[in-house]
């Protein structure tokens, strides 16, 4: 049984068919890049796992447990999406943090809602003075504990999306989303994101699905690359698979990043 199991995932908006039977399936601690042209479906995909989007047909298994299928017309409550969301954290290409918050604070919103929501159920969760702890750790893992006073309009876009990250590891979700982290980062930059996400990999062990356009990454770092076109998978394999794959389709769109 696999850690996560994507089965046969289907998306529609209008009669435009976005996502279009797509299935996948990661052990825990694996790495999965999904690549693909603008429009093909991929960041409807994180979309969808994330509780953002509702999904039409198919469904996820996450540890043995259904935690995603279509639910039609049923109108599912807010506590029943905060339950499933939490499964999934998701890191937005264009960081979306909190401008009237420093890095502290930012990261330690979701932490803080949570134990709001906690209380009002009756669960125990963390107390303020372990929330501070966790925010300080979350920090030094991306490498910004020096930064923690500072607003986002203070930080570089690679700081900014750093910051994102440990937000988005706040709540230790079993599966970490990256939607195109770098796309809105010069080279540079670019760099210093893709370096927190490989550490991220090696040495927290981390499940992630990363969609990118960072192809040498996408070789280096993922076990799995998934092709998409048309909101289809049309190559899933490893890297050493996919970037081999003689495939028309493979060849023509890795033919558009080769320089």
């Amino acid at each position: 049984m696999a850690y996560l199991d994507v089965k046969n995932i289907t998306k529609s908006f209008g009669k435009e068919r976005i996502l279009n039977d797509v299935s996948f399936s990661l052990e825990e601690g694996e790495t999965l890049c999904i690549i693909g042209r603008s429009g093909c479906g991929k960041t409807t995909m994180l979309r969808c796992l994330n509780y953002l989007e509702s999904i039409d047909g198919g469904a996820v298994d996450l540890k043995g447990e259904r935690v995603l299928e279509a639910w039609g017309n049923k109108k599912l409550k807010n506590e029943e999406i905060f339950a499933k969301r939490k499964h999934f954290g998701l890191v937005f290409q264009n960081f979306n943090l909190f401008p009237q918050y420093t890095a502290y604070e930012n990261i330690r919103l979701p932490l803080s809602l949570q134990q709001k929501y906690r209380q009002k159920s009756g669960d125990a969760f963390m107390k303020n003075g372990n929330i501070d702890e966790a925010v300080i750790g979350l920090l030094k893992k991306v490498g910004l504990d020096d930064k923690a006073d500072h607003y986002p309009n203070q930080l570089s876009g690679g700081q900014q999306q750093r910051i994102a990250i440990a937000r988005a590891m706040a709540l230790e979700p079993d599966v970490l989303c990256f939607d195109e982290p770098t796309s809105a980062l010069d080279p540079e930059l670019t760099g210093e994101v893709l370096k927190v996400i490989r550490e991220l990999k090696e040495k927290s062990r981390l499940t992630m699905i990363v969609v990118t356009h960072e192809m040498d990454f996408a070789r280096d770092v993922s076990d799995k690359v998934m092709l998409m076109k048309g909101g289809k998978a049309i190559e899933l394999g490893t890297p050493e698979e996919v970037f081999a794959s003689r495939n028309e389709e493979t060849i023509r769109f890795l033919q558009g990043y080769r320089h």
